[in-house]
């Protein structure tokens, strides 16, 4: 997660050489080579080809993937933010929130390889808004109505005695949106 081997893995979203991603972040060719083969090892980027430059050929590098999620878990209990659903009581803190996004990323990603392997897909659903509330009473209300409808759709719906029934896990989450100007990381633009 070294922020020089991010900014490289932005770069390499299309081919280039490392001379070129040397160049473009303004740094020598040694370190950035260092970088290069670290990620090439752990198969984050490939040889896509090459090019001529003057009198030597330039190996041409790209990321292996247009993203990557990593797991939380990846990044050793400094990653795990209350992996435990025990650990946070807090259903309103942002522990709370973080802890169920972890668990959602470590989930997702083995069942997405499980899913690849078998050469199935995996089913999912995502439901995203946006929602501006006039008050603080209002947002209030609205939590207290979603957990309401939220319970239930899941009494209404949950059977723990099918015989071929698939259970799912269902999370509801909600933060404050990012203002519209603001830039993320890499310069990605977040409504």
């Amino acid at each position: 997660m070294d922020p020089v081997r991010l900014r490289i893995l932005t770069l390499l979203r299309q081919p280039e050489s490392a001379a070129g991603v040397a160049r473009a972040l303004g740094l020598p060719r040694q370190r950035v080579g260092y970088h290069i083969r670290a990620l090439q090892n752990a198969k984050f980027l490939q040889f896509v080809g090459e090019r001529r430059s003057r009198n030597c050929v330039e190996h041409l590098l790209q990321a292996t993937a247009s993203f990557f999620i990593v797991s939380p878990h990846a990044l050793g209990a400094a990653g795990v933010v209350g992996g435990d659903s025990g650990a946070v009581r807090d259903r309103f803190s942002s522990s709370s929130l973080l802890a169920a996004a972890s668990r959602t990323i470590a989930a997702v990603g083995a069942l997405r390889e499980r899913a690849a392997a078998a050469g199935r897909q995996l089913p999912t659903l995502t439901l995203e808004a946006g929602v501006r509330f006039a008050s603080p009473e209002d947002q209030r209300a609205f939590a207290d109505e979603l957990m309401d409808s939220f319970a239930t759709l899941v009494a209404k719906y949950h059977d723990d005695q099918a015989p071929r029934g698939r259970r799912f896990r269902v999370v509801v989450s909600g933060h404050p949106a990012v203002p519209p100007d603001a830039a993320g990381p890499a310069g990605e633009r977040h409504p």
